[in-house]
């Protein structure tokens, strides 16, 4: 099985990773020195998703042609229902032609979108 690494943007990196840890029970795979002092934290977050998340700071200075939004990231859960209820800022379950979704947002106000998994 193929692994598929996402890379987000993040202006702290170590906040946006404990609520991925926390809320996703994500692990981290690997950490990785930049220049000038940034990081780069990989975390897996099933078999075969990895989300890398890089600091805004860093890639302005370095590859400034690849900052932009957050993509649009829709997570499919098994345990939509518990993850709901855990997760802090959440929005409401609805209908999406016939997958129970909702969204939340990371501490740095991205969202993304979970649903049920079937």
């Amino acid at each position: 099985m193929q692994k598929m690494r996402i890379m987000l943007y993040v202006d702290d990196v170590d906040l946006v990773v404990k609520f991925w840890q926390d809320y996703f029970d994500a692990k981290i795979e690997t950490v990785t020195s930049l220049p000038d002092d940034f990081k780069s934290v990989v975390l897996t977050v099933s078999p075969s998703i990895e989300l890398g998340f890089f600091p805004k700071a860093f890639i302005a200075k370095y590859s400034p042609e690849v900052l932009g939004s957050t993509p649009s990231l829709l997570l499919f859960s098994d345990q939509f229902k518990a993850l709901h209820a855990k997760l802090p800022t959440v929005g409401e379950i609805v209908d999406n032609n016939g997958t129970l979704t909702f969204n939340f947002a990371d501490p740095e106000g991205n969202y993304f979108a979970v649903a049920q998994a079937e």
